[in-house]
């Protein structure tokens, strides 16, 4: 069965619901025994991607109900549309699409090429472009009013100028000052997701008078209550088959395949071959020197994930867009001679298997590595309820 947060009629009567009040009066909500409110927390997704920061929103079983959701590039707002019934505007939020009057918490992750290293390579002026837009973002906040506002980016952002401007805004701003601000890097593998992936998180909650605790409490790793061990690349895909079915995804029905693979040439499988259970490169530069590229045995020092095997048993390195390309990372499966499948990235980004992607492999796999982790944007959930929408009779509750 494919995974829907909420279908179309079900989201009318929720919109319903929540026409005619205030966001002032959105922290005042009544509570049930489970802590969910009796009406849903209205959520509006910019830079939604494919809907993994939502996801997890909605994982948290807190209540909070997507309304609506922009996103530029068109396969991931029919992915986002797709799973969530919402309205997604499919373009630019410098825009100004119509919102709905009234939104409770607004979400989303700026596009970050521009402060990532790896974005480092582009022209002054679209690196320019790319990092302003959180200035719409905030735009959108003072507009709207939210209850609270969650952003997540590289964590370089949090080192930047931009940055140091933002928290001056919400120290002087007219409409920002309201908003109490906490932040820091977070690792997703704290969190229950089976990867090693550090994202620079900052939460607002308005009108409130204290500072906030800052991180959330981890639920995985030494600092989670309990011990709890971090989720392993074991955990996450063990159970599928070793060799891969094919070289395309394709819907059927409301199951999706993306448990497909490539057809690399016979000198890619020597060199994959060559990689040891946890090895690199250089274990290829070493033992394979004649099927070496050039360019990396010319380069005897850099990144030990390039051309790497994943590890079973500890979390995976960082996912990104190009994880079907093994030059590009550490993804190389654990123990089969190829590349991880779209079905393993997607799992190791803790999306379930109910999640459908919309789009070609290329655009997929871009959706999956661009996400946040569905179960990070669970704990990112679980702390904006504790702080900006629990009632006193429930605010214990997790």
């Amino acid at each position: 069965m494919a995974f829907n947060a909420m279908g179309n009629e079900a989201m009318a009567r929720r919109y319903q619901q929540m026409t005619g009040q205030s966001s002032s009066e959105s922290a005042q909500r009544t509570s049930v025994n489970d802590g969910a409110p009796l009406r849903p927390i209205t959520t509006l997704d910019l830079f939604a991607g494919a809907g993994g920061l939502s996801l997890g929103f909605h994982l948290a079983d807190r209540g909070y109900t997507p309304v609506f959701a922009v996103e530029h590039e068109a396969a991931a707002a029919r992915s986002f549309e797709r799973n969530f019934g919402c309205e997604v505007y499919a373009g630019d939020i410098e825009d100004s699409p119509a919102y709905p009057d009234e939104i409770d918490l607004i979400i989303g992750g700026p596009p970050c090429q521009g402060f990532s290293p790896l974005g480092r390579d582009r022209d002054d002026e679209p690196r320019a472009s790319l990092n302003g837009l959180w200035k719409h973002y905030l735009d959108d906040v003072r507009t709207l009013k939210p209850q609270a506002f969650v952003i997540e980016n590289v964590p370089e952002f949090q080192k930047s100028a931009q940055f140091a401007e933002l928290l001056h805004l919400l120290n002087h701003d007219t409409e920002l000052s309201a908003y109490t601000p906490a932040y820091g890097v977070l690792n997703a593998a704290d969190y229950g997701v089976p990867q090693r992936r550090r994202r620079g998180i900052l939460i607002a909650i308005r009108d409130v008078d204290r500072k906030l605790p800052w991180p959330p409490t981890p639920t995985h790793g030494p600092g989670s209550q309990g011990q709890v061990p971090q989720v392993t690349v074991r955990d996450a895909i063990e159970d599928l088959p070793s060799r891969t079915k094919g070289t395309d995804p394709y819907i059927s029905g409301d199951d999706q395949h993306l448990h497909f693979g490539r057809r690399p040439r016979p000198e890619s499988m020597e060199r994959y071959r060559a990689i040891p259970p946890g090895g690199n490169r250089f274990d290829l530069m070493a033992k394979r020197p004649d099927i070496t590229p050039a360019c990396w045995l010319n380069k005897p020092t850099g990144t030990t994930d390039v051309m790497g095997r994943a590890h079973w048993d500890r979390p995976s390195a960082t996912i990104r867009t190009e994880f079907f390309k093994p030059e590009k990372g550490r993804y190389l499966h654990p123990s089969a001679n190829r590349v991880i499948s779209h079905r393993e990235a997607a799992r190791i980004q803790s999306f379930p298997d109910s999640y459908i992607f919309e789009g070609t492999k290329i655009e997929i796999a871009r959706q999956i590595g661009n996400a946040v982790p569905p179960q990070l944007g669970k704990a990112l959930a679980n702390y904006v309820y504790e702080h900006a929408f629990a009632t006193s009779s429930d605010a214990a509750v997790k």
